[in-house]
Order: C-alpha cells, then structure tokens, then sequence
C-alpha cells in the first residue's frame, strides 16, 4: 500500500504595518514633519499613505468642510459627533486597509486632536469623546504619537505669516489653544509609550531625527516580536 504524505505548508508571516500619527495646535509644523518622515520611510523602501483627520476620504472631505468652514455655530456635541463619523469611515475604509498590506499610515490628526479640542477646547466631558472616537474605530490606535508642542502665542505668529484664512478652530481665542495645549500634554502623559514629545521650536531638520529615530525603534521592535 503507497502512503502519501503531505506537507503542511510554512506558515506566511503576515506583514506588519505602522500607523503614526502627528498631534498639536495648528501652526506646530505637522504637516511639515509628516512629509519628511514619508520621504525618509520611502528611501528605505517602504510604501506609505499620508493621510489626514477630517478629510482622508471622499467622505471626509464633505464633513471637514462642515466642521472647519461652516458659517455659523455647531453644538459642541454635534461637531464631536461629525469627527468621529469621519474617523469611522476613514479607519475602516483607509487605515485599516493600508496597515493590512504592510503599509505605513502617517496621518495629521486623529482621536487626540477630538479629545483636546472638543474636549478641552469646547468643555465636554474628554473621557466621553475618547470612548466615542474607540467606539466609532473599534479601539484602533496608533503605534506612534508626535506631539509637536508649541505655545499658542508662537503658533498665532506662524499662522499670521502663512496669509491665509482661519477656519473655525484656528479662530478661536487665546484661552480656548491654551485648553488645547494643556490637554494634549496631559494626554501624552498619560501614554508615554505611544507619544513622543518634541519641542515645536526646535530646527526642522532636528525635530525629523528624534521622529525618525522612534519610527526606527518601532520597526526595529517589530522585526524582533
């Protein structure tokens, strides 16, 4: 009798993707630093998706220009509502694909900024819009966390110098950046493996090797897990 015997196939390593994420006020050069660290991860051969929070989808384009350039008031509550819609639809249509083919998502803005602004800034409850935002993303969060800190006053001469109109948030008074500010710190605080705090003052090019050196050990960490 001829036995046969089958092989079992070698298990496929899935690839591991990396979400990394820029936080802080506006003028605190995330943009900026978010093409930097996708032309650094390109050299090295690794495919990436910017992205950005509201407005990386068809969909998110529509609610962005509600939430930053709407004529007129939004209740507090509605407009947390209308971030966490598009964070819903942009994970699980955009990021969650990307990371599934190996990806690396480098994203301006995600549930930090809806905790510190519609939290902080418009005074509801932050824990609410923080389980509102897991709830709407199933619990997704980001391997890396930069939050480029500056002084809001510092921001507003960077804003002024662009020449360009403010959107709703950018207009909002002094005290309402300094919640902002105050929040994000104390969110990065409270998670310091997932943040990195960088001085927004600091040279360009400085501010880009203290995050490439994290995305490193990140990736690096990854290849030994």
């Amino acid at each position: 009798m001829t036995t046969h015997s089958h092989r079992v196939p070698e298990p496929v390593e899935e690839p591991r993707g990396l979400w990394v994420t820029f936080e802080g006020g506006d003028g605190a050069g995330k943009t900026t630093q978010a093409a930097l660290l996708e032309q650094w991860l390109q050299r090295q051969g690794r495919t990436v998706v910017r992205t950005r929070e509201p407005g990386g989808t068809e969909v998110g384009v529509l609610i962005r220009d509600i939430v930053l350039h709407h004529r007129g008031d939004i209740a507090p509550r509605a407009e947390a509502l209308l971030y966490a819609a598009d964070r819903a639809h942009h994970v699980a249509t955009l990021v969650r694909p990307a990371l599934a083919r190996g990806e690396v998502v480098i994203q301006d803005r995600y549930l930090d900024s809806s905790v510190a602004y519609q939290g902080a800034g418009r005074v509801l409850d932050a824990d609410e819009v923080r389980r509102l935002s897991l709830w709407a993303t199933e619990g997704a969060l980001p391997d890396v966390t930069v939050l480029l800190d500056l002084d809001p006053s510092a921001a507003r001469v960077r804003l002024d110098a662009d020449d360009k109109p403010f959107d709703r948030l950018e207009a909002e008074q002094a005290d309402f950046h300094e919640r902002v500010r105050a929040a994000f710190l104390a969110l990065a605080a409270a998670e310091p493996d997932r943040f990195l705090v960088i001085d927004a003052r600091l040279p360009v090019d400085e501010i880009a090797v203290q995050v490439q050196r994290r995305v490193a050990e990140v990736l690096a960490a990854d290849l030994r897990a």
